[in-house]
């Protein structure tokens, strides 16, 4: 009987012992209802619970459908689930290249060993970068408790998708990045209205191409994600569509400080098409 206490569970992204974005991971769902996945991912109560609901696509075993659940409901992509997912796969079945059909299309993950650590590389579907509405900017900006001139003039605010939809907002100031706080339900109430199907991106720049991020996630228990491999997509599709960067770049991202589980994403953004979110996976005890 699949449930949730045969679920696996990896931390995705980790940056020391007890870091990373913990994801449970359902590697046969083919017999599951939707409302038994819901029930499975509120179980396990972390941010995202990946189910393989289709464990081979025209007889290749490393073609497989996913589905992802949030305690709460089912969300379109999640990174860190991506990764933690094709580290289990590459576990059982060995490194090389997989396709995951998610409902947001074909994403591909190339996951490579060295000794003992597993790492898994998604491409992105196509992103999309778009303005955010300045009525809803204040909204956003009035649930942190900030306003405008706290943030960077040189990275507008925009709403970016690679996966999901992500607003992104840049702080000019660490102190402003660090401090702020809000309220978990009117900002879940707000996600809802707009759409926003991933996190709430914080930004601030700690160097030339390395940034800290705060990913707002409020579901459930859980307020801010430790980390965001959807969210390191979207950035990086936010950089490159507003020519922040000479593509091809490479970024890295921190995580999940604030939370108490530090974690490190690694970007790649290519000229055009995907972009890509690099990391580890291990096993939580």
């Amino acid at each position: 009987m699949t449930d949730a206490s045969t679920a696996l569970r990896y931390t995705a992204f980790s940056d020391a012992p007890g870091g990373g974005n913990p994801a449970g991971i359902v590697l046969d769902a083919s017999m599951l209802a939707d409302a038994e996945m819901q029930a499975i991912a509120a179980e396990i109560g972390f941010a995202e619970t990946a189910f393989i609901t289709e464990s081979s696509i025209e007889g290749d075993g490393r073609h497989l459908r996913v589905r992802y659940f949030s305690p709460l409901a089912e969300v379109p992509f999640c990174g860190h689930a991506t990764v933690a997912t094709a580290v289990a796969l590459a576990d059982r079945d060995g490194e090389g290249v997989f396709v995951f059909e998610t409902p947001v299309g074909p994403v591909t993950i190339t996951t490579t060993a060295d000794g003992d650590t597993i790492t898994a590389s998604f491409t992105s579907v196509e992103p999309s970068v778009d303005p955010l509405d300045e009525g809803v900017l204040d909204t956003l900006l009035g649930l942190l408790s900030v306003s405008t001139d706290r943030l960077d003039p040189a990275f507008p605010p925009r709403v970016s998708f690679a996966g999901n939809r992500h607003p992104v907002i840049v702080f000019a100031a660490r102190d402003d990045f660090d401090s702020f706080t809000f309220d978990p339900d009117a900002m879940s109430d707000l996600m809802d209205t707009q759409g926003w199907t991933g996190t709430v991106t914080t930004i601030v720049p700690t160097g030339a191409a390395e940034f800290d991020s705060r990913n707002l996630f409020p579901v459930g228990e859980i307020t801010e994600d430790p980390a965001t491999g959807s969210a390191a997509a979207a950035f990086g599709a936010y950089l490159r569509a507003l020519g922040l960067v000479d593509a091809p770049a490479d970024i890295e991202i921190t995580q999940g400080s604030h939370v108490g589980r530090p974690s490190r994403l690694l970007v790649h953004i290519p000229a055009a098409g995907g972009i890509v979110v690099t990391g580890t996976a291990t096993p939580i005890a």
